[in-house]
């Protein structure tokens, strides 16, 4: 794994996965980061297609828009804990006191239109597991 840095602009974020192309075997986990996602993730989406690159995306909506695979802490059920956390506060518990909690659902969705331009097969286990499948 090779980090980039995200907090440049397009043309850096560019340059860094087309080194990182270079190497054979790669992929990319792509973390949820505010600057990349300001210097374009779409970008991102059509880099990882042109140069092959299997991609692992932060967001549902970016699998949706072309990317492979998203695996991501499940947006609902942290807002239900968060709502839990609000409750507790209400009822007086203090801030400092309440646990930090890591997620513990999290779902998956699989495009298989990009698997296939990728040349990828995805395993049935795989697919039978994912909470959404893009065909």
């Amino acid at each position: 794994m090779v980090p980039v840095d995200s907090r440049g602009d397009a043309r850096e974020i560019e340059s860094a996965i087309r080194t990182f192309a270079r190497s054979p075997h790669g992929g990319i986990i792509f973390s949820p980061n505010a600057a990349a996602m300001r210097a374009g993730h779409k970008l991102i989406i059509a880099l990882a297609a042109e140069l092959k690159l299997p991609t692992i995306y932060p967001f549902p909506n970016m699998v949706a828009e072309g990317g492979l695979i998203c695996h991501a802490p499940n947006v609902i059920d942290q807002c239900r804990r968060a709502a839990d956390y609000v409750d507790r506060i209400l009822e007086g518990e203090k801030p400092r006191d309440l646990p930090v909690r890591a997620p513990t659902k999290y779902q998956v969705v699989i495009n298989l239109r990009t698997a296939k331009a990728l040349g990828l097969t995805v395993p049935p286990a795989l697919l039978a597991q994912a909470d959404e499948v893009i065909e």
